[in-house]
C-alpha cells in the first residue's frame, strides 16, 4: 500500500467527485481512478459507490477513512519532526476553534505564532466542540480549542483553558431584568431560548444544567455565531443562557446569575492527540499559550490500563 494511494483515496472522500479531488491534488482523473482501483484490488473490497454525480464511500470505505487519515496525519509529523530537530519548524498546522471560546485569543495566538514561525502554514477550522474533538481524534486537526466534552481518553488529551460560570442574558425591558436572585432552571423554562447548535459548547453546559435539575426547556430560536444570538436577545424575541464573558460582547443586554444544579461551569481546553502523536508546530502553538497569557497547565494524562 503506497502513501499516495492513501493520499488520493482521503482527497476523493473529501470532494466526493473525482474530477474536483484530481484537480486539487493536480494529477489526471484517469490517474487518480487508476490509483483507487489499485487501492481497492489490494483490499479486495469496493470503497466507493459511484454514480454520475458524485461518490459515496462504501461501509469499508468508511473503515478506511479514519485509518488512512491517521496514518497521513503521522507521516506529516514524522517530516515536521525532523525538520524540527534541524532547527526549522515548517508544514502545516490544522488549528480547529469554537467562536469566541474563554481563555484564548486565537487571532493574536495565531498572529504570535505566526511571526515566529512563518514558514508553517496555518489552517483555521471554526465549528461546534463536538466536531472538533473528532477532528482531533482523527487526525484531521493538529489540535483545538474547545468546550471540554468529555474526560481524557485513549485518543484526546487536554490543557485546561478557563472556567466560568454561565449567565442570563435578556433584554433590559424583560421582566427577568429586575431580579434579585439567580436565576434557576425552573424559573426560566417556560422562556423562550436563543441558543447555539447542539454540538456547541455553551449549548450543551446549558442542557446539561437544565438535565441535571430535570427540567425541560424548548429552544425556539438557534444560531450558529455568537452576535446573531446577541441580536435576537436583543430585540426581546428570547433569552439565552450563555458563558459569563459573553456579556461584555454586548452592554446594552441585562446579565444576570444563572443557578445551575450543582454550580454549571463552562470549561474550555485545548484538545491535542496523544503525546507521541502531537506533531511539533502543535507542541510550539501550546507552549506560545503559555507565553501569551496564563501560563499553561501540564496536560491532563488518560489513566494508565
Amino acid at each position: 500500500m503506497e502513501l499516495r494511494h492513501l493520499q488520493h483515496f482521503v482527497a476523493v472522500a473529501e470532494d466526493q467527485h473525482f474530477t474536483r479531488a484530481a484537480e486539487r491534488l493536480m494529477v489526471s482523473q484517469s490517474g487518480l481512478s487508476a490509483s483507487i482501483r489499485t487501492l481497492e484490488r489490494e483490499l479486495r473490497a469496493p470503497l466507493f459507490v459511484r454514480t454520475t454525480r458524485r461518490v459515496t464511500l462504501t461501509e469499508a470505505g468508511r473503515a478506511l477513512l479514519g485509518e488512512a487519515e491517521r496514518i497521513l496525519t503521522q507521516v506529516r509529523s514524522a517530516h515536521e519532526a525532523v525538520a524540527a530537530v534541524q532547527g526549522v519548524l515548517r508544514g502545516t498546522l490544522a488549528l480547529g476553534t469554537e467562536q469566541c471560546i474563554a481563555g484564548v485569543h486565537v487571532a493574536g495566538l495565531l498572529a504570535a505564532f505566526r511571526r515566529r514561525h512563518p514558514d508553517v502554514e496555518v489552517r483555521l477550522r471554526q465549528t461546534g466542540s463536538v466536531a472538533l474533538a473528532e477532528g482531533v481524534a482523527a487526525g484531521r486537526l493538529d489540535l483545538a480549542f474547545a468546550y471540554r466534552t468529555e474526560p481524557d481518553g485513549d485518543q484526546l488529551r487536554s490543557v485546561a483553558l478557563a472556567s466560568e460560570p454561565m449567565t442570563v442574558l435578556c433584554h433590559p425591558g424583560h421582566r427577568f431584568a429586575t431580579a434579585a436572585a439567580p436565576l434557576t432552571p425552573r424559573e426560566v423554562s417556560d422562556e423562550v431560548f436563543v441558543d447555539f447548535h447542539p454540538d456547541w459548547g455553551p449549548r450543551r453546559t446549558t442542557d446539561a444544567a437544565f438535565a441535571a435539575a430535570g427540567v425541560r426547556r424548548t429552544v425556539a430560536l438557534e444560531v450558529n455565531d455568537v452576535h446573531s444570538l446577541l441580536d435576537l436577545v436583543d430585540e426581546n424575541l428570547g433569552i439565552a443562557v450563555v458563558p459569563r464573558h459573553f456579556r461584555h460582547k454586548r452592554p446594552s443586554l441585562t446579565a444576570l446569575p444563572f443557578d445551575g444544579a450543582g454550580g454549571t461551569r463552562y470549561e474550555t481546553v485545548a484538545l491535542l492527540p496523544l503525546e507521541q502523536s502531537t506533531g511539533p508546530a502543535a507542541r510550539a502553538l501550546i507552549a506560545l499559550l503559555g507565553t501569551t497569557g496564563a501560563p499553561a497547565p501540564a496536560p491532563r494524562r488518560p489513566p494508565s490500563s
